[in-house]
């Protein structure tokens, strides 16, 4: 004896979005469960390396999270990885040196310009 399984949706196509599983219920009935699809792990926006400490979800799943389950508590945390957050510091840090040594080095011409165009004479 054959049993027929009963749809729940009207689109009959096989897609990524419309798979199914056949399950038994308790009542002895053969019936199709939908299959949701998997969610995957956010990437750096970077290096795309995929982020650590961030569950995997769906992008209606990440809505409903807490802000604990898609963020790690760090600068840039649930966008970019450490390394990436460390070398923006660094280049960061690298570029306001270099503009001190500019201003450093421009004031120092100025006064030096100064000396030389007043001439000391008696």
């Amino acid at each position: 004896m054959v049993q027929r399984l009963t749809y729940r949706r009207r689109l009959s196509y096989n897609t990524k979005s419309n798979r199914v599983k056949v399950v038994k219920t308790p009542g002895g009935k053969l019936i199709y469960q939908y299959i949701k699809k998997r969610g995957t792990l956010p990437k750096c926006g970077d290096c795309k390396v995929p982020l650590h400490g961030i569950k995997a979800s769906r992008p209606k799943q990440r809505m409903s999270m807490s802000k604990r389950l898609k963020t790690v508590s760090r600068t840039y945390g649930g966008s970019r990885c450490p390394k990436c957050v460390r070398l923006r510091i660094v280049r960061a840090f690298l570029i306001e040196e270099q503009r001190i040594v500019a201003m450093v080095m421009k004031s120092k011409k100025t006064t030096d310009d100064k000396q030389q165009a007043k001439p000391t004479t008696k």
